[in-house]
């Protein structure tokens, strides 16, 4: 890695709605999230939310913690982009990028994606012969970029209202709406809106990991948040630090009274201050909670105020992969489930028991938890010559096709 750092060289980028703190902030939370989905591939015993379970010990729990900042900060950010481009587009162009883009991010998850984590596009024994279909972060970008597709031509103030009205009044549904299901037992499709759910259709396991409400929420607001990067650098960076401290203290306060904003209460264990706190940062991701958005959110802000600060070296390494985000995402999970057929055969089992989805793989597979950071480590540096190549790309041409990598 700190080869990497060292070889480091910015590449101007031509298009207009290029901003360098959006592009490290971005290149950040996507190697923090690189970190969640590599433990829930190789990790011996792994829950998929181990922040659920009360006998997680800290390590772990903050191993997970640490990567709810991806989702809520890409999809801010991808708002907060389609602003910046409101600049330079009429609102018919900005519209017709969006529902492009929308749809193609959502071909991306159904057809590339759910092969990646299954490698086993024509079905899986375990499902009953089933195609997996998981419909996660790249569908909740690609879902919410559609709505904004529309919603935009309503002007950033109302925008504003709407996003802000949704992501601090969805939690009012909590006592009503019907809940989430990964069984098979499923409600209606609206309730994707607010519940994660799994449908059975013909051929095909669909899971709507990302309860899409939300999102559409956090989207608006990133939208309409994009004025916030005009100006003077030193104006923008002194606000989004301020908003961001606004924002965290937002979350301690509200979650401390425990009277609205999640679901799920947090405990005071006399016992243990770690156990304390972990049960006071456990808040509900699916569907982001009020609070929850509060706690990453905020930090984020913060880090996009202070982003171009960062020594040259780290800066320039957080923005090639900031500005090749799709290609890194696809292509890391094809990565890391090869790994972990490497690492499978290795401990002895046969490369088809890894044909499936990893709640699946055999018992006794996985590696300690120190070994799911070498094997991060080990596919953030391997990726860096492919992202280095493609935001050349990216950055040397600007053909329209480029704009959907």
């Amino acid at each position: 890695m700190s080869a990497i750092v060292a070889d480091a060289i910015p590449v101007a980028d031509q298009r207009a709605y290029r901003m360098m703190s959006i592009d490290i902030v971005r290149g950040l939370v996507i190697l923090i999230m690189a970190l969640d989905h590599v433990r829930d591939f190789t990790m011996a015993g792994s829950l998929q939310d181990p922040i659920s379970d009360p006998s997680t010990g800290p390590l772990l729990f903050f191993t997970r913690w640490i990567t709810h900042f991806c989702a809520p900060t890409f999809v801010f950010l991808a708002g907060t982009s389609a602003g910046l481009m409101a600049r330079r587009k009429s609102p018919a162009d900005l519209a017709r990028f969006l529902l492009v883009r929308g749809l193609w991010l959502l071909a991306i998850e159904v057809l590339v994606i759910s092969t990646a984590y299954s490698f086993a596009p024509m079905g899986i024994a375990e499902l009953g012969g089933r195609t997996f279909v998981g419909l996660q972060v790249i569908w909740a970008i690609g879902a919410s970029m559609i709505v904004l597709a529309g919603a935009q031509y309503l002007g950033a103030g109302l925008c504003l209202a709407i996003g802000c009205a949704i992501i601090f009044g969805h939690n009012l549904l909590d006592y009503v709406w019907p809940a989430a299901s990964s069984t098979g037992v499923t409600g209606p499709p609206w309730v994707v809106l607010h519940a994660r759910q799994l449908y059975n259709v013909g051929p095909f396991t669909i899971y709507f990991s990302y309860p899409l409400l939300p999102w559409i929420g956090v989207m608006l607001v990133g939208y309409a948040s994009a004025g916030l990067f005009k100006g003077p650098s030193q104006r923008r960076n002194q606000r989004l630090t301020r908003i961001g401290i606004g924002l965290v203290i937002a979350f301690v306060l509200l979650r401390a009274l425990d009277i609205y904003g999640d679901p799920h209460p947090w405990h005071v264990n006399p016992n243990s201050i770690a156990a304390t706190v972990m049960s006071f940062l456990a808040t509900t991701k699916y569907p982001p909670s009020l609070l929850y958005l509060l706690m990453t959110l905020g930090p984020a802000a913060i880090v996009c105020g202070f982003a171009e600060r960062m020594g040259s070296g780290v800066k320039n390494v957080l923005t090639t992969y900031g500005r090749a985000p799709l290609a890194f995402y696809v292509a890391h999970f094809y990565l890391i489930h090869a790994t972990t057929i490497l690492v499978g055969t290795a401990q002895g089992f046969s490369a088809e028991q890894f044909f499936t989805l990893y709640r699946f793989y055999p018992k006794g597979y996985g590696v300690p938890l120190a070994g799911v950071y070498l094997i991060w480590i080990a596919v953030v540096v391997a990726l860096y010559p492919f992202c280095r190549w493609v935001t050349s790309v990216k950055a040397r041409r600007t053909d329209w096709w480029l704009s959907y990598v």
